[in-house]
């Protein structure tokens, strides 16, 4: 990642560009490159800001999507910023519908990409052969069509993650709390536009959880990524980039 991470006040992000701001949430096992080509394609007509998750430092006891939430309250409000386009990968995305619930007058508008929630098939309630490499390899795999997009790099930095036993039982934990977290009874609040953006070979999010948020989220359109698994910003950038930018410009520049 070519972009400083700025720490201040007990806050970690980047951030890149300025105009209407864009605020993206990457996922449990994301890493803020995996938005590196939203910001370089972004960047010269938007404020765009990641703000790192703390899914690392929050007390175990709290750890959970509201927690994540509450956390993205304070960061926005912290940074005074108001009426953001709030974009969420996969936990990412969860986090953003509940905190879009709770606090609708912050955001303009939302855009889910294999966005937990309804349901995910993930990595389930542990990581029986952690210590294989090989075994984290095809784990990582399924998150995408293409699994050479996972590449060694990534692998290693997931395999470095699930074999560090303070954060693998974080992720179990975090990935536990979303599990439980099922949103389709308050989706219905969520009045502002949303763009889900969708990878129609999505083995973790699949296809038909894409239609429920589509059924479900009263003000919303559904984009579908062909070829394309969990993460349609790393695996499809220019498709996904395309998909937003079309939002934004209906949703910004009425």
């Amino acid at each position: 990642m070519t972009y400083p991470i700025i720490e201040e006040d007990g806050f970690k992000y980047i951030e890149a560009g300025k105009g209407e701001t864009l605020v993206l949430l990457h996922g449990l096992m994301g890493e803020l490159s995996n938005w590196e080509l939203v910001i370089e394609h972004f960047k010269d007509r938007y404020r765009v800001i990641i703000p790192i998750l703390p899914i690392y430092d929050l007390p175990i006891l709290t750890l959970g999507v509201k927690a994540l939430s509450r956390y993205i309250h304070r960061f926005l409000k912290y940074k005074n910023l108001n009426q953001v386009v709030l974009v969420g990968n996969s936990l990412g995305g969860h986090v953003g519908l509940v905190f879009t619930v709770a606090h609708q007058e912050f955001v303009k508008a939302l855009v889910l990409t294999g966005s937990s929630g309804l349901y995910e098939n993930a990595f389930g309630g542990s990581f029986p052969r952690r210590e294989s490499y090989d075994y984290i390899k095809e784990k990582v795999e399924f998150t995408f069509y293409d699994p050479a997009t996972a590449t060694k790099e990534l692998v290693d930095d997931v395999f470095k993650t699930v074999n560090d036993r303070s954060r693998v039982i974080r992720i179990l934990t975090m990935a536990k709390s979303a599990i439980r977290h099922n949103m389709a009874k308050e989706l219905s609040k969520i009045t502002i536009p949303v763009s889900l953006i969708w990878g129609k070979n999505d083995k973790v999010t699949p296809p038909e959880v894409a239609e429920e948020f589509h059924q479900l989220l009263p003000n919303s359109e559904l984009n579908w990524v062909d070829k394309c698994g969990h993460a349609p910003m790393m695996e499809h950038p220019e498709i996904f980039n395309t998909f937003l930018d079309k939002f934004l410009d209906r949703i910004l520049l009425k």
